[in-house]
C-alpha cells in the first residue's frame, strides 16, 4: 500500500503537440521574463542584481515541468539558458553551461513530480535543492577535475545567498499557477 507522499494523480498525458508548445513557451519564458527584470533593474539603477536576486529564468522552467512534464521541462530548461544567450549574451558564457545544467534538473524533476500527490510547495523545493545540488556538482568537478578557472567554488554560496529572494518567490508564485491552471482545467472538463 502507498503512503500519500508517494502516490501519484492520473493527469491526463498532454499530447506531443501541446508538450511542445509548452516547451516554447517556456524557452520563450526563459529569455523574456528575465529581460523584464533586467529591465526593471536597468531602471532603478541596480543593473542585473534583480536577476540574480529573484531567478526570473527558473520560473518558467519549474512551471513547464509541473505542467507539462519531464520532456518538457527538460528539454526548455537545456535551451533555455541557450536561446537567452545567443539573444541577449546572458547568462554571461562563464555561467552559461551551469545554467543549462541547473536548469535541466529543475525542469525534469519538477516533471517527474507533476503527478506525485504531494503539495506543489514540496514539489518546487525538491526541483530547486536537485537543480542545486547537481549545479553545485558540476562547479566542483569544472574546478577541481579539470582546473576550469572561469568560476570558483564560491560561486555555489554566492549563488544560494543571493537568490535567496527568488526562491521565496517560486514557492509563492509557482503553487499558485499550478492551482490556478489545473484549476481551470478541471472546469473545462
Amino acid at each position: 500500500m502507498q503512503n500519500a507522499a508517494s502516490q501519484t494523480l492520473t493527469k491526463p498525458r498532454l499530447s506531443v503537440k501541446a508538450q511542445t508548445l509548452a516547451t516554447v513557451a517556456a524557452i520563450v519564458g526563459a529569455v523574456v521574463v528575465p529581460q523584464i527584470f533586467h529591465v526593471l533593474g536597468a531602471v532603478s539603477g541596480v543593473g542585473t542584481s534583480l536577476g540574480e536576486t529573484f531567478l526570473p529564468m527558473h520560473l518558467p522552467i519549474l512551471l513547464v515541468g509541473l505542467l507539462a512534464g519531464p520532456y518538457a521541462g527538460a528539454i526548455s530548461g537545456l535551451l533555455g539558458p541557450v536561446v537567452s544567450f545567443a539573444l541577449t549574451g546572458m547568462p554571461g558564457a562563464v555561467m552559461l553551461p551551469f545554467m543549462m545544467i541547473e536548469l535541466f534538473t529543475y525542469g525534469l524533476v519538477a516533471g517527474l513530480l507533476r503527478e506525485n500527490r504531494m503539495p506543489t510547495i514540496s514539489k518546487v523545493f525538491i526541483a530547486q535543492v536537485s537543480g542545486r545540488a547537481v549545479r553545485a556538482v558540476a562547479i566542483l568537478l569544472a574546478v577541481n577535475a579539470f582546473g576550469y578557472e572561469g568560476v570558483n567554488i564560491a560561486t555555489i554560496w554566492t549563488s544560494i545567498s543571493a537568490g535567496v529572494f527568488g526562491l521565496v518567490l517560486q514557492w509563492t508564485l509557482l503553487p499558485l499557477v499550478v492551482y490556478r491552471v489545473e484549476r481551470l482545467d478541471r472546469n473545462e472538463n
